[in-house]
């Protein structure tokens, strides 16, 4: 399989869990719409934007939540998605959903995005606090954000949180949040895909 991806961009969800599954996928990195060798992202993804999983018969998804649980789904040993049929995975979709609607888009879409007006950027900042006080009443006293074991949702999560941190955001006002960052910034795998994509954006910036 290969996954593409921008360095440190939501694909990182998707890398996360690729190594923390042990699954063999190359990370292929896009840059001005361009692939690794040149080619034409939008032949891969219509859309233009990452994560895009292209599978072993070339066929495509390119949304992270869906991402996500393929990947989860092909070492299911690994538990980073609960069984399909049990509460726990609706838990995780409903999870999922809010990170990717609420907090993504609504929030980082409109702050990152280069022609968005001034006044729809600060309201979409505005929403940042409001949105931190919920997921530390989400998170409550635990470790991960569904059940007790790292999910694609932790993944997806730490990889906003790091943009929460870009913008300027001191996670310090939400001690559990940020205990919960820091805990998990030392995960092995967390630590692996985060390492390669600061490497590629330095090589960039360079």
């Amino acid at each position: 399989m290969e996954l593409f991806a921008s360095p440190l961009a939501c694909s990182l969800a998707s890398h996360i869990t690729a190594v923390e599954a042990g699954l063999p996928v190359k990370v292929r990195f896009i840059e001005n719409k361009k692939t690794d060798d040149g080619g034409d992202y939008y032949a891969i993804s219509a859309k233009g934007y990452v994560p895009a999983l292209r599978l072993e018969d070339g066929k495509v998804l390119n949304e992270g939540p869906s991402v996500l649980q393929y990947l989860a789904d092909r070492k299911p040993e690994a538990g980073l998605a609960p069984a399909w049929g049990t509460l726990e995975r609706y838990e995780l979709i409903d999870t999922l959903n809010y990170l990717s609607t609420e907090v993504h888009k609504r929030i980082f879409a409109n702050v990152f995005s280069q022609t968005a007006a001034e006044p729809t950027k600060a309201a979409a900042r505005a929403l940042m606090e409001p949105t931190l006080d919920y997921l530390a009443k989400r998170l409550g006293d635990r470790e991960t954000l569904v059940g007790s074991h790292f999910t694609v949702a932790d993944a997806y999560f730490v990889t906003l949180l790091n943009w929460f941190g870009f913008v300027g955001v001191d996670l310090k006002k939400w001690p559990t949040i940020d205990a919960y960052y820091q805990k998990h910034l030392k995960r092995p795998s967390v630590a692996h895909a985060m390492g390669i994509e600061m490497a590629e954006r330095k090589r960039r910036a360079a």
